[in-house]
């Protein structure tokens, strides 16, 4: 029989829904029901293609006896992370400070019914090994720790909301901003570079696309050469996929050989664009080809018949992590011809050691193609790609891996980013058709103009939450807040997780963070509005559409309206009108994905210098002075911050190209093609229709480059040698 999960859009929750477990989904019916019980929740973080979550699943969440005691001791929801990042930063950030150690997933976390977190670990297998203790026993110590020693336990979750409430930035209004976190940020990566095999730190090494963006932003060589270096070895290293394109997580060792199998949408779009900036620097083939090969796995995996992109690839096919992807030496032999199969052997080292489990090989390079080893000939590269096709359509044919099939707005936005920049760069105009085409159906599908009507926004009731569907439900005279708000009485004691008194959305529209089957749903986040932004900043800077500038101008509006922090700086992760949880994350650290604080300064600051938009520019100096202290006393993990930063020290070069559409098209794809840091070229052809005064320059019979810096602008420069040496000059 289905549990409650079965309704769920979410691939992931949709696995749990036939499991003997109780599960509920995250929400205001489950919040009372742990009340009314006053049993404790069993929260279950996940998601599709998290390798430990479908273990803990086999073991535990299918196994009849075990799903009795859970049913018996808890009320059991289970939560997918991607779906509901909101909840997967609160109770990470509560694991590490119970635990003194990072969590995971999947993550375990024990919380009395008002949400507030008293123990909670990560994997636990059924019985104990590993180290760790065994999953019932942990429940039956959990459950009786709540029903004999209560007062321990609300005091625990007392001292946990207060830390969490502690760790928000405190900023003390404008600071005098200075380099000096950038030079920091840029020594620590450096000390950290691994310069044998690229990345920093030992295993297992992740991509870090923001720090390897940061490297190759520098003017300084060395950092360069270390972003550089590591692109170069992961594209060599089994990280990536050497017959179907697209990165993998991550690496589990140092040389990024033997990846963990799993493939992210949102990792994919970043090194996109990092590849395509790599390949601009050092027309490296390597770099070209990757990003050539990437695209095409996105285009022939990770899209959906409406032009969006789905969220992952699984690690796992026939239960087994890497399945799908390694290969014995016999399978190879048996599909090649001698010459393929020679070649083959030396490119990917097949005539040493399996790499793999049971006698496998995971195709690594062992042979670079680039870089100061020896090129492979004309033919033999040609062979070589015969033989790498031969070897891709049977893989084909094997299980595949789990796709999650789910729509993220956020996820989505990245790879249309790097879709976009990879077009610029490479003047491939498909590529670009295929960002737009995502633009389009996240703008249909997820994103709703208009607003309800204003009013003061309905508190719930003063005895526990207030329960709704799931969706925002509006009203006449203001607006019910979402599933799961915990109730009046902690916008009281909390004021900073509710909306401000008398807060009411304006005009604007909203974004919703994902979608599946038809079925848009759940409260968008920062992510989602500032990286859609960003990407609408590359797209403008490909090709030019109004209607894209007056995308960019709503998305900004709504950022202010519905997550700043107008009194102390910054972007809060969740809305005004978001259900009020124990605490209100606002983070100006990159993770696996960008800073939300990060990425939404550098583009209010980016179009509030294109459109002359003081609101932009001012919002996004507050959020840098918000974050200033924290950079001061650590720079690593600020890249994305520290890039706002710089731009706020030095403004970036706004370039507006008028004149005829073939001449300043092929101006815009002539300064694509050259590295310029720090800034924002814009064709806008003549008759290009209704334009903001910012861009509303003469039209003319040759193209004219209008290059401004802050508010200082430059005559008008109708020669290309002169319009690169301006740029390239600062």
């Amino acid at each position: 029989m289905a549990n409650r999960l079965s309704g769920e859009t979410s691939p992931y929750l949709l696995q749990h829904a036939a499991n003997p477990v109780d599960w509920h989904p995250w929400g205001a019916a489950a919040l009372a029901l742990a009340r009314e019980q006053d049993k404790p929740i069993l929260l279950s973080i996940g998601y599709s293609a998290c390798h430990w979550c479908h273990v803990m699943a086999h073991e535990s969440f299918e196994d009849v006896e075990v799903a009795a005691v859970m049913n018996r001791l808890f009320v059991n929801i289970k939560v997918d992370r991607e779906e509901r990042p909101d909840l997967d930063q609160i109770y990470q950030s509560a694991h590490q400070m119970l635990a003194g150690r990072p969590g995971g997933w999947p993550l375990t976390m024990f919380l009395m019914p008002d949400g507030g977190p008293f123990y909670g670990g990560t994997y636990f297998p059924k019985v104990s090994r590993y180290g760790l203790p065994g999953f019932v026993d942990v429940c039956e110590r959990v459950a009786d720790v709540w029903n004999t020693r209560r007062n321990d336990v609300e005091a625990q979750r007392r001292e946990l909301v207060d830390a969490l409430a502690r760790r928000a930035p405190v900023t003390a209004g404008p600071a005098a901003l200075d380099t000096r976190p950038i030079a920091a940020a840029r020594d620590m990566l450096l000390k950290n570079f691994d310069a044998d095999f690229g990345g920093f730190g030992g295993a297992p090494k992740f991509p870090h696309p923001t720090d390897l963006a940061f490297l190759l932003r520098s003017d300084d060589a060395d950092a360069r050469n270390a972003a550089l270096v590591t692109l170069a070895r992961m594209a060599e290293g089994g990280i990536y996929d050497h017959l179907g394109g697209g990165f993998c997580r991550y690496s589990t060792d140092e040389r990024w050989e033997i990846p963990h199998f799993e493939k992210m949408l949102y990792d994919n779009g970043p090194l996109l664009g990092l590849y395509a900036d790599a390949w601009r620097l050092t027309g490296d083939p390597l770099f070209e080809r990757v990003v050539e090969e990437t695209v095409a796995w996105v285009q022939r995996e990770m899209t959906t018949t409406e032009g969006a992109f789905y969220s992952a690839l699984d690690a796992d096919s026939e239960g087994e992590e890497g399945k799908f992807y390694v290969w014995s030496r016999e399978q190879v032999a048996a599909l090649l011809t001698p010459d393929e199969l020679a070649l083959v052997t030396r490119r990917y080292g097949l005539d040493g050691a399996p790499n793999f489990e049971n006698a496998h090989w995971h195709l690594k390079i062992v042979r670079p193609l680039s870089g100061p080893t020896p090129v492979l000939s004309a033919a033999e590269t040609t062979l070589l790609d015969g033989a790498r096709a031969k070897l891709l359509a049977v893989r084909e044919k094997r299980i595949r891996p789990g796709l999650d099939d789910k729509v993220l707005t956020s996820w989505n936005a990245q790879m249309i980013e790097g879709l976009a920049h990879a077009a610029r760069i490479f003047v491939k105009p498909d590529w670009l058709v295929a960002a737009q085409r995502a633009l389009a159906f996240i703008r249909g599908t997820l994103w709703r103009d208009g607003a309800p009507p204003q009013g003061r926004p309905k508190a719930g009731p003063a005895n526990g939450p207030e329960p709704l569907s799931g969706e925002h439900s509006f009203s006449t005279d203001g607006f019910a807040q979402p599933s799961g708000f915990v109730g009046a009485e902690l916008c009281s004691a909390k004021p900073r997780l509710c909306p401000p008194p008398g807060w009411g959305p304006g005009g604007g529209g909203r974004l919703l963070a994902t979608t599946k089957d038809g079925k848009a749903h759940l409260n968008a986040y920062l992510d989602d509005y500032a990286y859609l932004l960003s990407a609408l900043l590359e797209l403008l800077q490909t090709e030019f559409r109004s209607a894209d500038l007056d995308f960019a101008r709503e998305l900004a509006d709504a950022l202010l309206e519905r997550f700043e922090d107008a009194d102390a700086g910054g972007f809060y992760f969740t809305s005004h009108d978001h259900e009020a949880l124990i605490h209100r994350p606002k983070s100006g650290f990159d993770s696996a994905m960008p800073s939300g604080n990060g990425v939404a300064a550098v583009s209010l600051q980016r179009l509030g210098h294109l459109l002359g938009e003081s609101r932009y520019l001012d919002a996004a100096r507050r959020t840098v002075d918000c974050f200033w202290p924290q950079m001061q006393r650590q720079a690593g993990g600020f890249s994305v911050l520290l890039q706002a930063l710089d731009e706020a020290l030095t403004p970036p070069s706004i370039v507006i190209l008028r004149g005829p559409e073939t001449e300043v098209h092929d101006w815009q794809r002539r300064l694509a093609g050259v590295p310029v840091a720090n800034s924002l070229v814009l064709g806008v052809p003549n008759a290009a229709g209704d334009l903001p005064d910012a861009l509303t320059k003469p039209e003319s019979q040759s193209v004219n480059a209008w290059v401004c810096r802050g508010v200082t602008c430059m005559a008008p420069i109708a020669n290309f040698a002169e319009a690169l040496h301006v740029l390239q000059a600062g």
